[in-house]
């Protein structure tokens, strides 16, 4: 086994996962549990958590279980039980897409419970199980599922879900210098439009697709596995000594700023005049 495969080996090591049972979820539990790991699932639909728990290889529970929740999160903290837990995977979120001016005060709050404070208390309650798993064995990492949208305005999305994320953002970073100490690494991970439930209805408009796609210098819509494996890196040993940061799995999407496909790359001629100088 090379010294890389070594240190992306889980074996012998705990990890929960919030939202397993689609999307990107279920791509990091699956990517998780192939790489050794013991998964906890965490999601509502119970009988969707029973099936991924049969799918999964190796050990594995489940946890039906609304994270946004204060009763939600006490039983997965419950199920999680005493002992080292060496990764928490923070993926569970929503998104309602309306004007600004249109949004309720429950609107904000359903978002923020969803997708902050089910990873904020989440994080807080599993500190001592974190901390355990980085005495015992060196390192524990979380990872909150973030979005390319934290940084940028996007017209498919919404000011509350942009501010839920930017929220997200500032805590991972927080929590990787004040928990660093003991062992604990936090990142942040920010998708574009991977293929999953979340925005089938987006992609389903082929209006929106095209634009989605012509956006992404890759020219395509991202997969949950591409995700999950970034994920998997940074859950992992191998990415020991990364923490604090912020990988955006998104094509190149926000590194574009102006430019179009309308615009010659350097060394071709255009119509406005000579090539771009070297």
């Amino acid at each position: 086994m090379s010294s890389l495969a070594a240190a992306l080996d889980l074996s012998g090591r705990r990890a929960l996962v919030t939202g397993a049972t689609r999307g990107i979820g279920r791509a990091v539990a699956e990517e998780l549990a192939g790489l050794g790991a013991a998964v906890v699932a965490v999601a509502r639909d119970a009988a969707a958590v029973a099936a991924v728990v049969d799918a999964l290889p190796g050990e594995a529970r489940g946890v039906a279980a609304d994270v946004s929740t204060a009763e939600g999160r006490a039983a997965v903290l419950e199920a999680v039980g005493p002992g080292p837990l060496h990764v928490l995977v923070n993926n569970v979120g929503t998104n309602i897409r309306r004007p600004t001016e249109q949004f309720t005060l429950e609107d904000l709050r359903f978002l923020m419970s969803c997708n902050l404070e089910s990873a904020f208390e989440l994080a807080r309650g599993l500190r001592g199980p974190l901390a355990e798993a980085a005495r015992r064995d060196g390192d524990a990492s979380m990872v909150h599922l973030s979005s390319v949208a934290s940084r940028s305005v996007l017209g498919t999305s919404s000011c509350a879900y942009t501010m839920s994320k930017a929220a997200l953002d500032a805590m991972s970073d927080w929590l990787a210098v004040e928990w660093g100490p003991l062992g604990i690494r936090s990142n942040a991970v920010h998708p574009w439009y991977i293929r999953t439930p979340l925005v089938a209805e987006v992609l389903g408009d082929p209006a929106r697709r095209a634009a989605i796609v012509d956006a992404t210098p890759m020219g395509r819509v991202g997969e949950p596995e591409e995700v999950a494996r970034v994920i998997a890196f940074l859950a992992s040993p191998a990415a020991s000594y990364v923490s604090g940061t912020h990988v955006e799995v998104d094509g190149a999407f926000s590194r574009r700023g102006l430019a179009s496909p309308a615009i010659p790359p350097p060394g071709e001629r255009s119509a406005q005049g000579p090539a771009a100088p070297r």
